[in-house]
């Protein structure tokens, strides 16, 4: 496939793709009123929702961080992808055949997403066929059963089987049309030590990893053999690729991501079998890391599925082991707390137990009863650090006091505090005084609230600015109902950004806004127009032409007054005896200047 992809494919793609939904999948949108959706910006760290979504227009505009556009931009900018690869998976999307031109650079060079996904896809597809195939991947089929998971579970999951070969994978792909270097590229094989390539996964159960839309971006890969055979680690991961950010997926999300949304809740469990068991068992916003530690990425994640802010608040709930190292994690998640408006909890088997092994030993229920019996993770934070110290003893109670107060002071909601201050002094058997004492101390250290983010500088107060930007919203949005652009005075939009958009709107002449938008270079303009794009039109009616006339007639008077003040300004200055002639002119300027005003005055007013 070589060549550039036609205009009006590009075209096509961007008209025909609901933003809504392509948004839909990263951020959950909430109706705004006016045919307008929002959400938590993607793109910035925010506590009250001010990113914006007209579906109507097919734009996006974010209140506070000014970045804005269409569908191609939105999925360029998140995803980091290059126009051509957004195009191309837009126009999947929505099941339309691309054309290419035969000129142009070619679609080989560089970097091609789509390739790198579909090799993942076909992989995915060879694994299956071999965990059903007779033979070696009987290891892999007793895993999965010992473990709970019939044939259809493993269906359900794309689970697969790496044979037990060093190029059963790559004897597969390369006659299909893929080249060394897309499957070195995407993760799926690397350089054998003898020269050559050889498959990354051998002899191993395989778990396609999708990221939030539901492309295959990489795979998880558990072991079968005896560690005297396979001296690899337990489970191996695809390494970072292109398409594959670790720290910016999480497994199960394109199954959980519309339950999460619609409940309200997100299950964070540690493995892919966990997920599984979590699943099959009604808990159907369970998530798992994919071979790293949770991290700020996938927080920012949750939180935009979430709606995580101060009106909308839903459940986190993390689930460990209940050994020391789960009681470590847990007091690492408890930093995590203060980055989610949402309620955290902590869900822990006092026996230990996974979800996964707490399924086989207990079935659905138990899984369910797991989550049900969830704690707040600063309760389970703060008795876990309790726990390490004999406070029958008043050394013991004085450092358990004296770690325990700052976890305290962290909690992000003030009005929690005093709360847990009365629930520490009974844990440790202390006057509530000298705990509140000691966790004012630290308090102030220890506390790190969320950063507000600014909203857009408009002068809602400034009744001229405000009428500048509604003539430019209609302009943008409705241009059909204002007739006579070209005739408002040149002086009309006093600020600086608008006149500035006026000037483009003139120079690009009547041009829809995806061509203003490409045609305009500053970045900042860019925003401006998306931003007034999709904002809704201040007007308590329908935006008819009467509403869009008195509106300009409005704008037009006001920039007349302003000429009219400068001709009398210049009028004074004058002798009319010894400047007879020019005096004339000006004052029949003048005239006609105060007979425009009136005629836009009447307009305004409606009585013409």
């Amino acid at each position: 496939m070589a060549g550039r992809i036609r205009d009006e494919d590009v075209v096509y793609v961007r008209e025909h793709t609901p933003i809504d939904d392509v948004v839909g999948d990263f951020v959950q949108l909430k109706n705004a009123g006016g045919g307008q959706k929002k959400g938590l910006c993607p793109f910035h760290d925010e506590k009250s929702p001010s990113f914006h979504v007209t579906p109507s227009k097919g734009f996006f505009h974010c209140f506070g961080c000014g970045v804005g556009g269409d569908a191609i931009n939105f999925l360029m900018k998140l995803e980091h992808l290059t126009f051509t690869e957004t195009v191309e998976r837009l126009a999947e999307r929505i099941g339309y055949q691309l054309h290419y031109d035969s000129t142009g650079p070619s679609a080989g060079s560089g970097i091609n997403r789509s390739r790198l996904v579909a090799a993942n896809i076909a992989a995915a597809k060879f694994y299956q066929e071999q965990l059903g195939a007779v033979g070696p991947a009987q290891v892999g089929r007793e895993f999965l059963t010992g473990r709970g998971f019939d044939k259809e579970a493993a269906a359900n999951f794309g689970i697969g089987y790496a044979p037990d070969e060093w190029d059963g994978l790559y004897k597969h792909l390369s006659p299909l049309g893929y080249t060394d270097a897309e499957l070195n590229l995407a993760g799926l094989t690397k350089e054998g030590s003898r020269g050559g390539l050889i498959d990354r996964y051998r002899n191993r159960l395989v778990w396609p990893i999708k990221d939030i839309s539901g492309d295959i971006v990489g795979f998880g890969a558990r072991k079968l053999a005896s560690d005297d055979v396979d001296q690899g680690p337990k489970y191996l991961n695809t390494a970072e690729t292109p398409i594959y950010k670790k720290s910016q997926i999480l497994y199960g999300l394109d199954m959980a991501k519309k339950e999460i949304a619609k409940k309200r809740q997100v299950v964070i469990v540690e493995g892919y079998t966990d997920v599984m068991a979590c699943h099959l068992a009604g808990i159907t916003t369970a998530v798992a890391t994919c071979g790293t530690a949770f991290g700020d990425d996938h927080i920012r994640i949750i939180r935009r599925l979430l709606m995580d802010d101060d009106a909308f608040r839903g459940e986190v709930i993390f689930t460990f082991d209940g050994d020391a190292a789960g009681q470590k994690a847990a007091l690492r998640a408890f930093d995590d707390d203060q980055k989610f408006v949402a309620q955290t909890f902590v869900a822990v088997e006092p026996s230990g137990m996974d979800p996964c092994e707490l399924r086989q030993s207990g079935g659905d229920a138990a899984v369910r009863d797991l989550v049900a019996r969830r704690v707040p993770l600063f309760e389970f934070a703060m008795r876990s650090v309790i726990a390490q110290y004999d406070v029958s003893a008043a050394e013991g109670r004085v450092n358990a006091l004296n770690q325990v107060a700052p976890l305290v002071g962290k909690i992000r909601d003030a009005s929690l505090r005093p709360e847990y201050v009365r629930l520490v002094a009974g844990w440790l058997g202390m006057e509530v005084d000298t705990v509140a004492a000691a966790v004012k101390r630290v308090a102030g250290k220890s506390n790190t609230p969320l950063p507000d983010v600014p909203a857009a500088q408009v002068n809602l107060k400034d009744p001229l600015l405000m009428l500048e930007r509604e003539v430019l919203k209609v302009k943008l949005q409705a241009p059909e109902l204002i007739s006579g652009w070209s005739d408002i005075e040149s002086n009309a939009f006093t600020d600086e950004p608008y006149a500035a958009l006026r000037a483009q709107i003139d120079a690009v002449s009547d041009a829809d806004i995806t061509t203003l938008l490409t045609r305009t270079e500053d970045a900042s303009l860019q925003g401006i127009i998306t931003e007034l794009t999709v904002e809704p039109i201040r007007s308590d009616g329908e935006v008819s032409e009467r509403y869009a006339l008195a509106l300009t007639a409005r704008l037009r008077e006001v920039a007349l007054s302003r000429q009219i003040a400068e001709v009398k300004s210049t009028l004074q200055r004058l002798n009319p005896v010894e400047e007879e002639v020019k005096y004339n002119e000006i004052f029949t300027e003048l005239m006609t200047l105060e007979t425009k005003k009136r005629a836009q005055k009447d307009v305004a007013m409606g009585e013409i």
